[in-house]
């Protein structure tokens, strides 16, 4: 059997939700393809659910840009479909004397990147907001939050919907190509085995969009990065936390350190730290709980002996490795690979929610070809 639809878009997690909804809204015919029974199940589900403000990210990368813009986009579309988030703020914490000079760096790049509202914080300050906490100083960014994320993928798939879109569970790509006149044709598999064919491509599976995008052949192996897997794993607070809002060491190489966020019930989490690893799996090693108490004890001395719990782990899509730097997000279109109609995105890890709604306003321009790279 084959199909005919307009454009594709695989992955239904966050951001593919995204994509597709802004592709229906600008009049596309949209069909997003889940391997998985139903949406949000793979990274979209894993993380710390918090709205970054676009502190961290080098200036002029694609991170920066989109954090920062799908910052407000996120907060306005959230307050205006009453999807659940709270302002909390964060607090960025220098433990000790020797990474105040961090601190400056960080305030410095975050003003590059847009973001003007961090406060410098002694340690007086921190203990007036947060007495629990120990830090030698602290920048408080308040533009920083939480979000219901599952509520914000139902409420794309809504409105992907509510344009004529749809949502196919159920359906892995296999394999596809390129066709000589132009578009695609995808070998779909599941409970019904299709063929498919597209004008519109948007690779946005996260964890495997390099795997994917090499089994559609035509595209040119040499603009397709190599996977790593980051794994991330959290764990749970017994009992409430004494703080009223996230709390960040300074950044680690892979990550942005073992960081406390609260959730929209108040509850606190921990985590993620880094694990890198060969294959996707989720498995939460109570043996690691050590490391997260000597993590947590440099900012919060009084956390209590077995106060952890399992909680559930995540896996970040880099695609730079251990020993080198943090990629930018790669969105690699037409002027990338030469192929009209086909957008791969690579390397969608955290800023990735947040940057969810800019990505796709972005992705939707080089489909209808207002954007050109």
């Amino acid at each position: 059997m084959t199909e005919r639809v307009e454009c594709v878009v695989i992955g239904a997690g966050v951001v593919g939700l995204a994509v597709a909804r802004a592709l229906a809204l600008s009049g596309r015919e949209v069909w997003v393809l889940e391997a998985a029974g139903g949406i949000g199940t793979g990274a979209s589900s894993r993380n710390s659910e918090v709205v970054h403000a676009g502190i961290y990210y080098p200036t002029n990368s694609l991170k920066a840009r989109f954090c920062v813009q799908g910052k407000h986009m996120l907060y306005a579309y959230c307050a205006e479909r009453g999807i659940p988030h709270r302002r909390l703020g964060k607090l960025i914490v220098a433990a000790e004397d020797a990474e105040v000079p961090t601190l400056d760096i960080i305030r410095a790049k975050a003003a590059l990147n847009g973001v003007d509202d961090l406060e410098w914080l002694d340690t007086a300050d921190t203990q007036r907001l947060e007495p629990a906490l120990r830090a030698a100083a602290a920048l408080l960014s308040p533009s920083t939050g939480i979000v219901d994320s599952h509520a914000l993928m139902l409420s794309f798939q809504g409105d992907t919907e509510n344009a004529g879109g749809a949502v196919v569970c159920h359906a892995p790509v296999l394999s596809g190509s390129t066709r000589p006149g132009g578009g695609f044709m995808l070998r779909i598999g599941g409970d019904e085995p299709m063929q498919l064919e597209c004008e519109v491509l948007v690779n946005a599976i996260g964890l495997r969009a390099p795997d994917i995008a090499r089994c559609i052949a035509g595209i040119p192996p040499e603009t397709i990065p190599y996977a790593y897997l980051c794994k991330g794993s959290y764990y749970s607070l017994a009992g409430r936390a004494p703080f009223h809002r996230l709390i960040y060491p300074v950044p680690e190489a892979a990550g942005l350190g073992v960081h406390l966020t609260l959730d929209l019930g108040g509850q606190a989490r921990f985590g993620p730290d880094v694990q890198w690893v060969e294959h996707e799996e989720y498995d939460v090693d109570i043996r690691r709980a050590d490391g997260f108490y000597a993590a947590i004890r440099r900012y919060w001395p009084g956390l209590p002996d077995g106060a952890l719990t399992p909680g559930y782990a995540g896996i970040r899509p880099k695609i730079s490795g251990p020993n080198e730097p943090a990629a930018d997000f790669v969105v690699s279109g037409p002027a990338q690979h030469g192929l009209g109609g086909l957008v791969n995105l690579f390397g969608i890890e955290s800023p990735g929610l947040t940057s969810a709604m800019a990505i796709a306003e972005h992705v939707e321009g080089l489909a209808n070809r207002r954007n050109v790279s």
